[in-house]
């Protein structure tokens, strides 16, 4: 089959073509590894793990961000068209920067927030089932990349947390075992926050772990009416 590779060698992007031999069963990833290691050794794409946990493989693929160790060759047309995610700044050929994406992750606060906690003697926090699956979809997030890179908002604005912290947010938030989501409520409040989101739910369309992060962005929402509501009587 042939691929179609969006390159960038640091100052120009330019199209390159290769014949690659396929068979039953090959992903996209495999095809990649093909070319780097049989037919051009420049060509440059990030992955690790091959099955689906990493994220570090997402591409565009034909026109939409899909993972490449996921999406099997046989399953696509003649030509495939290969491309770096949109909505990131491509630092050579396939490979896009991350810096800013996981930036605004670390902005999210995505960790527990507690102030009982003794670290020198540690104690299990029990969880029901119930409370698991508050928030147990969102916790399977891979920081793929793939729901920003279709955002309408985060083309516009490169301020905007983006689906990808903003899950991370509600993740954490809905977690039983947090004690103290004001200061994330804040955060996510804020112009660059969830009210920037343009509901185009394209980000859920595209996530390879089904997790929704338009949902995710509705319920922080109301999260975020709640609070402000609560501080206006306080006041």
């Amino acid at each position: 089959m042939e691929f179609r590779i969006r390159r960038f060698d640091g100052e120009n992007s330019f199209w390159q073509s290769y014949e690659v031999p396929t068979k039953k069963g090959m992903t996209v990833l495999e095809c990649l590894y093909y070319i780097r290691d049989n037919l051009d050794s420049t060509l440059s794409f990030r992955a690790s793990c091959r099955m689906g946990i990493c994220g570090s493989c997402a591409v565009k693929i034909n026109g939409k961000p899909k993972l490449a160790c996921e999406t099997q060759v046989s399953e696509l047309k003649n030509p495939i068209v290969v491309e770096p995610l949109d909505n990131f700044k491509v630092l050579k050929d396939l490979v896009v920067d991350f810096e800013g994406f996981f930036a605004k992750h670390k902005m999210v606060k995505p960790f527990i927030v507690r102030d009982d906690i003794d670290y020198n003697s540690p104690v299990e926090l029990i969880q029901t089932p119930k409370e698991l699956a508050k928030y147990y979809n969102y916790s399977l997030c891979i920081k793929c990349g793939a729901c920003v890179s279709v955002c309408p908002a985060a083309a516009t604005s490169e301020d905007y947390l983006g689906p990808a912290a903003l899950v991370a947010a509600y993740r954490f938030c809905a977690d039983s075992r947090d004690k103290d989501c004001k200061d994330r409520i804040e955060i996510i409040s804020s112009e660059r926050g969830v009210w920037r989101c343009h509901s185009a739910m394209a980000c859920s369309e595209v996530c390879p772990k089904k997790i929704e992060p338009a949902k995710a962005v509705q319920l922080l929402r109301r999260k975020a009416i709640i609070h402000s509501i609560k501080k206006l009587f306080r006041w």
